[in-house]
């Protein structure tokens, strides 16, 4: 170092002293203008819990000689000035109390408050999830935790599950090698092996979004809200040992079961359970599962029970119900406004234990019971499902053959003649009252004529017409093996064979059983009853009944063995008379249909619905993870296949930037802001 070069001058820093509070004053020259972070009145109890852990910037107060006048401004820490003054007004602070304070000469006012803002360094996230879970580890609990940061309980309760994830990710996580959403993601699951198994998978990924982690985390996991989940109950899973994966920064519908066998053990072992005192009743069968094909029932014939009545206690206690439902409809019926949160809480509980009056228990006659048998399985929504009171075609009792000779075999004789012979034919066989019955050949020909009479006048009586097919059709709906209708028309109901599988849950499934088993408790129990019910009714009811008996007769499922070119495209003109719309009743998934399909077509779905864009972007993955994305990009899209489209529907390919679609900064934007409605759960908490 050169003697001519100058020495750098020596730093003096500003001397720190103690004043009375009473002598300070707000500075007009803070910058701070827009409230952030922690409030005022948060700050204040910090500061009485724990002191105050940062001095104020101050500059003395002149005249307008120049001279001090024993005041001082504060142009920097204005918040923690203002925390004082609450606890000043709040009695919990003298107001001469001596405050520690950092005296300023020289410079400029404004630049102190700057400074001090800009130069401070935020705590990294990371350092404060740790510095939790350190304050846990030494005894204080996630509500003291909580108390003490102005936050909630749940917050602490992410930030401790955080700080949980493996060391070797959360060292990715500090070098900036992940989002804090990213990491979210990792916290579904507690294993440490299973997110740095994902971690290193998703590295030769171009997807790596918190959708991609959760879902792979969660692999062969059952949601909570799955119907065996529901039936069994979490709670009742967890005892025997099985573990819940839950998701503490979104909403994960109660979290996923992650033993799927362990589950379908234990759902096993409830519907046997529940399928005891079922048997027990006498039935000559049950059949338990999870899940039964839609159809199953076809070829059986459902028992009519009669339902159990009402006991006295009953029928009193749901007057009463019925009253303060009633009650509570004239009162609120006419608000126009949201109803209060327990009134609605009480009409839900109202309308359910009206129901429960409704669907009364059947009974049935013990001989139908011993030659019946019932279907044990579970509803869409986790509940126990019985199909009760159905037989099976050989568990029929023999029918009598028909007496057609009483006790003159004659008759019997004659149609035994495979010649006809002349003798009956002419009639000269007389019988005790001297009249001989008339042959076979004969009754062939008269009732010919009248079924010739019956074509005639039933073509000119349209109504007639109309009863006749409906209560032949509703035989054949409604009454197996019953007698048969002089019509010669059938009805198929068939089942789906293995296309029948999974959709007992299906929402138009659950509709139709519904609306059949209402019909089924409004028709006779007796077929000889049919006819006369029927004329009694109105055409609407008659109207109603042939929509949905010839509803079951539809058959528009393809099958390789059975080409049936003209039926498809009937199927076309009845979908339009209809206006069928299978948006209402269908959505694809990876299940349904992408997971099965190839990723040509996948890729072609989703590009018609959300623009070749969305498509390129999932182009790139292996097929089941490509299946996944669709479906979350198609979710809520009303895309359909082909198949299922009205009749001559094209779609138009999505336009980039359409309403519905979402660009790819859009989507990364999205990504990003995962985490921000809950600010307290990804900011740290706000220094002084």
């Amino acid at each position: 170092m050169s003697k001519s070069a100058k020495k750098k001058p020596v730093v003096i820093l500003s001397a720190s002293r103690d004043i009375a509070f009473d002598k300070l004053i707000l500075s007009q020259a803070n910058v701070r203008r827009t409230k952030v972070g922690v409030s005022i009145e948060e700050l204040a109890d910090d500061i009485a819990r724990r002191g105050l852990l940062q001095g104020l910037s101050v500059r003395a107060v002149l005249d307008e000689a120049g001279v001090e006048t024993g005041l001082y401004e504060v142009p920097a820490g204005g918040r923690r000035f203002r925390a004082l003054e609450l606890l000043v007004k709040q009695r919990r602070l003298a107001k001469d109390a001596m405050i520690p304070c950092i005296v300023r000469e020289g410079g400029i006012a404004e630049e102190d408050s700057l400074a001090e803002n800009v130069q401070r360094q935020a705590l990294h996230p990371l350092d404060q999830f740790r510095a939790f879970l350190t304050l846990r580890d030494k005894g204080q609990t996630e509500e003291d935790i909580a108390a003490a940061f102005f936050v909630s309980v749940n917050v602490v309760k992410q930030r401790l599950k955080l700080a949980a994830v493996s060391p070797k990710l959360l060292d990715v996580y500090a070098e900036d090698g992940m989002t804090l959403d990213q990491l979210m993601a990792y916290t579904v699951t507690a294993d440490h092996q299973r997110q740095e198994d994902v971690f290193e998978r998703l590295q030769s990924s171009y997807e790596k979004s918190p959708y991609a982690i959760r879902r792979l985390l969660t692999e062969g996991a059952v949601r909570a809200s799955d119907k065996r989940a529901q039936f069994v109950g979490v709670d009742g899973y967890v005892e025997a040992g099985g573990i819940v994966l839950r998701d503490l920064f979104e909403a994960d519908d109660g979290g996923w079961l992650q033993d799927a066998v362990l589950l379908d053990r234990l759902v096993l072992e409830k519907l046997q359970a529940c399928a005891e005192p079922i048997a027990g009743e006498g039935w000559k069968w049950v059949q338990v599962a999870t899940d039964f094909p839609y159809g199953h029932t076809y070829g059986l014939r459902r028992l009519h029970g009669e339902t159990i009545p009402l006991t006295e206690e009953e029928e009193a206690a749901r007057a009463a119900l019925q009253v303060e439902y009633d009650r509570l409809v004239e009162e609120y019926e006419d608000s126009g406004e949201d109803l209060p949160d327990l009134v609605d809480q009480r009409f839900a509980e109202l309308e359910t234990a009206l129901a429960g009056f409704e669907n009364r228990p059947m009974q049935f006659d013990l001989a139908d019971i011993a030659r019946a048998g019932a279907f044990v399985s579970i509803t869409s929504d986790g509940r126990l499902r019985v199909e009760s009171g159905y037989v099976r075609p050989e568990d029929e009792p023999a029918s009598a053959p028909d007496d057609i000779g009483g006790e003159d075999d004659d008759h019997a004789e004659t149609a035994a003649d495979p010649g006809g012979n002349d003798a009956a034919d002419s009639g000269d066989a007389e019988d005790e009252d001297g009249m001989a019955p008339i042959s076979d050949r004969l009754l062939t020909e008269l009732t010919a004529h009248r079924t010739l009479g019956l074509r005639e006048a039933l073509g000119r009586q349209p109504g007639v017409a109309l009863l006749a097919a409906l209560h032949a059709l509703t035989l054949r709906a409604f009454y197996h093996h019953a007698a048969d209708s002089c019509l010669e028309l059938d009805l198929r109901s068939t089942g789906f064979g293995t296309a029948g599988q999974g959709l007992q849950d299906a929402a138009a499934a659950e509709v139709i059983r519904a609306r059949h088993d209402s019909w089924s408790k409004t028709l006779p129990e007796d077929p000889g009853d049919l006819w006369n019910a029927l004329g009694e009714w109105d055409a609407d009811s008659r109207g109603d009944l042939f929509a949905h008996v010839v509803s079951v007769s539809v058959n528009a499922v393809h099958e390789n063995w059975n080409r049936r070119p003209g039926a498809f495209a009937h199927a076309d003109h009845l979908s339009q008379a209809v206006e069928l719309d299978m948006t209402k009743l269908w959505a694809p998934c990876a299940q349904n249909y992408l997971g099965r399909v190839t990723k040509g077509r996948i890729l072609q779905a989703v590009a018609e619905a959300k623009g070749q864009r969305a498509a390129d972007r999932i182009a790139h993955l292996k097929k089941i993870d490509m299946a996944a994305e669709a479906e979350t990009l198609l979710a809520g899209s009303g895309w359909l296949p082909e198949v299922l489209r009205p009749v001559g529907d094209t779609p138009e390919p999505a336009v980039e930037g359409a309403p519905g679609d979402q660009s790819e900064a859009a989507v990364d934007s999205d990504n990003d802001a995962l985490a921000d409605g809950d600010e307290d759960a990804v900011h740290p908490v706000a220094a002084e």
